[in-house]
């Protein structure tokens, strides 16, 4: 558990080091449904985050709700959720963090085909 916890920690420092390319270059309505999906988000913050007009708006307030949260794999999930439609964020992630791509390239490979359940390889 406790590298769950490091790789979450490492993660949350590169998004807010990153969080100017991230508020301008993502629409935050394709990964909040994955992010409640997983349970990383409530509905009730999904429907406050839903109420900004804005999508820089809606994506600032998303991150500053993940960095305050106590999901211990909120970024670990926002990373994942990044991975189809913002490849190139990700790119940008996995290259600040060589020490955890192979890992976080396991936990994709991990992730179930439902989107229910992640898991890290147990030689983390």
């Amino acid at each position: 558990m406790q590298a769950d916890k490091t790789a979450n920690e490492e993660l949350k420092q590169i998004f807010q080091d990153m969080q100017p390319q991230i508020v301008a270059g993502v629409n935050p309505d394709s990964i909040m449904d994955v992010l409640l999906s997983e349970e990383v988000i409530g509905v009730d913050d999904h429907c406050k985050l839903r109420q900004f007009s804005d999508s820089r708006n809606r994506c600032r307030e998303l991150l500053q709700l993940l960095h305050s949260s106590s999901h211990p794999q909120a970024f670990v999930h926002l990373r994942l959720a990044l991975l189809d439609e913002y490849s190139w964020i990700v790119d940008e992630i996995d290259e600040k963090l060589p020490s955890l791509t192979s890992q976080l390239q396991q936990l994709h490979l991990d992730h179930s085909i439902d989107g229910n359940e992640i898991t890290f390889s147990p030689k983390l």
